[in-house]
């Protein structure tokens, strides 16, 4: 199976094509303000390095949130004209289970997000993937306390905080996520929707 794997969740570019458990390209880079115009001919590129078109991949993974609410639309709208144009099976994973599926440390992960103001956004995962509590956007105070009901915990992100967290650096393991969600359910490319777990901002001010 030939995987296209899309995550523009933040202002990182993370992408790769594997097929069957073997990677043929990846993209990991801070793009910034540039991400927009960066992505879709980094992804192109890609599969130019192997002799592939898009029509070449057997399904497309997605990362719809939560994270940056423009980055996720621009992965999010790559990969759902490729899915509906060329029919390739999609599916969607969030931000948060890609960090801790991507970790090797045998402990509990706590994959963190700065959505600014105070808040992040977060969840936590035992060694062996079970989510112990949900992604969710909630102030770092509140979820400090949930924080203290585990002793051997990691904190992966790429982010900066106020707080003194000693932090893992999240790089993604493009194999190991892949093989976790490659036989996700399926979706109609139409359904595929950004999940921001907040209001935009202009909802928030309605």
């Amino acid at each position: 199976m030939r995987i296209l794997y899309i995550d523009t969740s933040s202002s990182y570019l993370y992408s790769a094509i594997v097929e069957d458990g073997k990677l043929l390209s990846s993209v990991s880079e801070d793009y910034g303000q540039g991400l927009s115009q960066i992505a879709l001919p980094k992804i192109a590129e890609m599969f130019q390095e192997n002799n592939l078109s898009p029509k070449d991949v057997d399904k497309i993974i997605v990362v719809n949130g939560p994270g940056s609410f423009t980055g996720i639309r621009i992965g999010i709208t790559i990969a759902k004209v490729y899915a509906w144009s060329l029919n390739i099976p999609i599916t969607t994973i969030n931000s948060l289970e890609a960090m801790a599926t991507s970790s090797k440390e045998q402990k509990v992960h706590i994959p963190m997000l700065n959505a600014r103001r105070g808040y992040v956004y977060t969840a936590i995962y035992s060694a062996e993937g079970k989510c112990l509590f949900e992604p969710k956007h909630i102030k770092l105070e509140e979820f400090q306390k949930e924080m203290e009901k585990y002793e051997n915990y990691e904190i992966l992100s790429n982010d900066e905080f106020e707080e003194d967290f000693t932090l893992n650096h999240y790089q993604p393991d493009f194999v190991t996520i892949t093989q976790e969600f490659k036989d996700k359910e399926d979706m109609n490319p139409h359904a595929v929707n950004p999940e921001y777990l907040k209001l935009t901002e202009a909802e928030e001010k309605l």
